[in-house]
């Protein structure tokens, strides 16, 4: 940490530190931020009250008003019969109860996941995660199986979307074949994959991952860690793809905008229902923290009352437009995608490949862009070859410009450095 910039305060979509350098936040720092820092007079207000009044309760010894309110809000604004809801503290530890419940539920052990994913950083959750760093924790984890994205990075499924859907469909239906149906619990995925580059499944994968899920009686968990809230230009990323609910749905960075430890599992009906006469067979000391959850519904109340999903699918034109402007412009950028206010740039050295893979250090190009990104002003977080794009909800188009303008002048520095 001693190379990190010290901030000391934020305004609207920016940040300043103690030399007083303004940095325009590019990433929602871990895509959390969705309100800037600019904190709604309405969220500091329940969180002062909350704390004033009843700080704490251990979720498994007794209620709290404001636990049944966020419940019945998120209820209303759920599709479908997502009806039944836990608060842990954050996107892993909702991931790790959603396995949890699925296992319970079913009576079975796998879960499938996509090689490119991430699902947290606990055991459980690093060993369902299909990049690289599943490799620090898988030995500890079992009853994890990998699929292939219809995007993988060594070949592909076809050059258009029906055949890559239809190829990668088939080719899972004959993996849950040989898995044995009977021994999977959940097929879980992140509706859009979102650390390992804001990846938008092809049209109709998704719907076809709902309905092998029906015809083998496995459970669909989404993960919408990263995407949930708005994001995408829906409320629910899962929201853009007709006819598909999940059993399990989990979320949390934008539950709260990253201003409370929250996240939420939500349950489908009939699990709900289960549960009532099932040991659920979860709690942590801090879920359900009252604090969190008076932070969290008003945050949601914020995002409903100002139409942020709308906003951001406002945008998404001017994403489009600009990132491809800089694949036209730098030939460091291979390619680029965005939607609603949630994009990615991949990029490339000599000969078409990736400047590094995600495991690997950072060569001097990327340590160099890294330095100019900063001296631009722009907070990115930046996992090369992938470089994310996805300010907070509350930007503005002009803002939004400026952005590019600044990652363009910072990615000059790489064309440079890679080409002369």
């Amino acid at each position: 940490v001693k190379d990190l910039p010290i901030f000391t305060h934020g305004e609207g979509v920016h940040l300043f530190d103690q030399a007083g350098n303004k940095y325009l936040d590019w990433t929602s720092q871990a895509v959390c931020t969705n309100f800037g820092y600019t904190v709604p007079e309405a969220v500091t207000k329940a969180m002062v009250k909350q704390m004033e009044t009843l700080p704490y309760m251990y979720g498994g010894m007794g209620m709290v008003e404001v636990r049944a309110r966020l419940a019945n809000l998120l209820s209303e604004i759920c599709p479908a019969d997502i009806s039944g809801f836990l608060f842990p503290c954050g996107g892993a530890e909702a991931n790790e109860a959603a396995v949890r419940i699925a296992r319970r539920f079913t009576g079975k052990t796998k879960i499938m996941t996509q090689y490119r994913s991430y699902h947290g950083g606990s055991a459980s959750t690093l060993g369902a995660t299909g990049d690289f760093r599943r490799w620090f924790a898988e030995a500890g984890s079992s009853g994890f199986v990998k699929i292939f994205n219809p995007q993988p990075l060594g070949f592909s499924w076809g050059s258009t979307d029906e055949t890559a859907t239809r190829r990668s469909l088939q080719a899972l239906e004959e993996q849950i074949q040989m898995e044995g149906p009977n021994t999977i619990a959940a097929i879980m995925l992140e509706t859009i994959v979102g650390a390992n580059g804001a990846l938008v499944p092809p049209a109709g994968y998704l719907e076809g991952i709902r309905a092998l899920c029906d015809k083998y009686k496995i459970l669909l968990i989404l993960d919408e860690v990263m995407v949930g809230f708005g994001r995408t230009g829906e409320l629910f990323a899962f929201q853009h793809f007709p006819g598909v609910v999940p059993d399990i749905l989990t979320s949390a960075k934008g539950l709260s905008a990253g201003l409370a430890p929250i996240a939420m599992v939500g349950l489908r009906q009939h699990l709900k229902d289960w549960f009532h006469t099932n040991a659920l067979g979860w709690g942590a000391t801090y879920q359900a923290h009252p604090v969190s959850m008076a932070c969290a519904y008003e945050c949601i109340k914020h995002l409903v009352d100002h139409d942020y999903p709308s906003k951001a699918k406002a945008l998404q034109p001017v994403m489009v437009e600009e990132l491809q402007e800089l694949v036209d412009k730098h030939r460091c950028v291979k390619q680029a995608r965005a939607i609603g206010l949630f994009g990615c740039l991949d990029l490339q050295r000599r000969h078409g490949r990736l400047v590094q893979r995600l495991e690997e250090a950072n060569p001097e190009a990327v340590r160099e862009l890294r330095l100019a990104l900063r001296a631009n002003g722009l907070l990115a977080l930046f996992r090369p070859p992938l470089l994310h794009c996805a300010p907070p909800l509350v930007i503005t188009e002009e803002e939004l410009r400026d952005g590019f303008r600044r990652l363009s002048k910072s990615l000059e520095v790489m064309d440079r450095k890679i080409w002369g």
